[in-house]
């Protein structure tokens, strides 16, 4: 039985705080890892990087898309080593596109004339403000891809300073944002650059509240979960895709877009194809279509017409298992009595629902435990298909969402451009909580 969330991380930060020390301060032959917890409450997802000197665990919110983090420091942030980050300096550059801050009160943290400013912004409630940006000193746990180790000290990683109003709408406790997505300021890259690390990360995202899943930094494997399983190894692949359009469309001011897309050309029901014009799937000039992989979207949002067919399909096939639709439970539209539905090694035992890449043999497989959810209130004990209706012509024809990720590990190889995956690890007899955090002190 795992051990509680505060229990773990009390010894998990425990051993690293006094490891660092003694660490080296030369850069790192190996990968560095953060734990991935869930808010069960808000279905938000968050990591935790080790900041400011001294060195103390930040919690923060995971935004796969977003171009660079950004942290509260408008309430206890207290450090040694921060530094303001100049205007017209290559990284305000890419931070900016070269903004600069007029302060007109003492000089401080928050404070300082002729520094690099930027846009911030809260990809859940939607909301953006203008603000300083930082230079500190931030560490994130070695791996052998088995254990954690010793800290890995990064002196100068680069952040927004937010006020402590933008973290309205983020789960309790969270200080700010890590943003994963494809940029040379993500923080993903500045670890992997500044430890001179292959460019690739993977994500293996825990359902449970009470044991954390993983993210790996600068390792394409292995990925070691117990009873001793590398995932590493079970990854089918295909093109990692950009947004064409080149810029974001919310929150983001006209700047490159951080998010990450994949070819969908299809969706199959028990390996039966939707009824739905493919066309929807591709994306057209100006940026719309597409399917992009999202860990704010709690679940897998679907363009109207890919939706109708899907849950058409869907309620069709489960005729076939005796499942006969209950009434809608919101945010749902279709519902199974619990008592009707037969439980499997890979959850619930429903009609699987594909999502074919470039060819029909490569396939991303959501069995039960990712398409179903279960529901219980007063009266109510029901499985509900965990998929969303997105209207009428919405930015992005599929957003795959953090439900849909939980038990499925992801490699992000932004070398060759490539997305590794593994349909659910259950099927292999494991899951992302079963990464084993025990540190080993050996590794440095």
């Amino acid at each position: 039985m795992p051990m509680s969330l505060p229990i773990f991380f009390f010894f998990f930060f425990f051993f690293l705080f006094f490891s660092v020390s003694s660490s080296s301060s030369s850069p790192s032959s190996l990968p560095v890892l953060s734990p991935i917890i869930k808010d069960v409450r808000t279905n938000q997802y968050s990591l935790s990087l080790h900041l400011k000197t001294p060195l103390k665990p930040s919690k923060l919110f995971l935004d796969l898309g977003g171009l660079f983090s950004w942290v509260d420091c408008h309430r206890h942030y207290v450090s040694s080593t921060y530094h303001h980050i100049p205007c017209n300096s290559s990284l305000c550059t890419l931070l900016s596109l070269n903004s600069c801050s007029r302060c007109y009160g003492a000089p401080s943290l928050t404070c300082a004339n002729d520094t690099c400013a930027t846009t911030l912004h809260n990809s859940v409630t939607g909301k953006s403000i203008f603000h300083g940006a930082l230079l500190d000193s931030a560490a994130l746990p070695s791996t052998d891809g088995r254990n954690p180790g010793r800290l890995a000290l990064l002196s100068d990683f680069a952040f927004a300073c937010s006020t402590t109003g933008l973290l309205k709408g983020l789960a309790k406790g969270v200080t700010g944002s890590a943003g994963l997505g494809w940029s040379d300021l993500s923080l993903p890259v500045q670890f992997i650059a500044g430890l001179s690390l292959p460019r690739v990360f993977a994500l293996c995202l825990s359902g449970s509240p009470s044991a954390p899943g993983v993210g790996f930094y600068g390792s394409a494997g292995p990925y070691h979960f117990l009873p001793e399983i590398d995932l590493s190894k079970k990854l089918i692949y295909t093109p990692l895709l950009a947004n064409p359009s080149g810029t974001a469309g919310d929150g983001n001011h006209g700047r490159p877009t951080g998010d990450y897309f994949i070819g969908v050309t299809a969706l199959k029901v028990n390996g039966k194809a939707a009824d739905f014009d493919p066309a929807i799937l591709t994306v057209d000039l100006n940026g719309n279509g597409g399917t992009m992989i999202s860990t704010v979207a709690p679940y897998t949002v679907l363009e109207s017409s890919i939706y109708e067919a899907l849950i058409n399909a869907f309620i069709a096939e489960s005729a076939g298992l005796n499942l006969t639709d209950h009434y809608p439970v919101k945010p749902f539209r279709v519902c199974f009595p619990a008592d009707d539905v037969m439980e499997t090694i890979v959850g619930p035992a429903v009609p699987t629902v594909d999502l074919v890449m470039q060819r029909d043999d490569v396939f991303w497989r959501i069995f039960g435990r990712n398409s179903m959810v279960r529901i219980v209130e007063e009266g109510v004990d029901v499985w509900c298909l965990g998929f969303m209706d997105g209207g009428v012509r919405p930015k992005t024809s599929i957003v795959i969402g953090g439900y849909q990720m939980e038990d499925n590990l992801l490699q992000f190889d932004l070398g060759t451009k490539r997305l590794g995956f593994s349909s659910s690890v259950l099927v292999h007899h494991t899951m992302c909580a079963n990464f084993n955090f025990t540190s080993n002190k050996n590794l440095k």
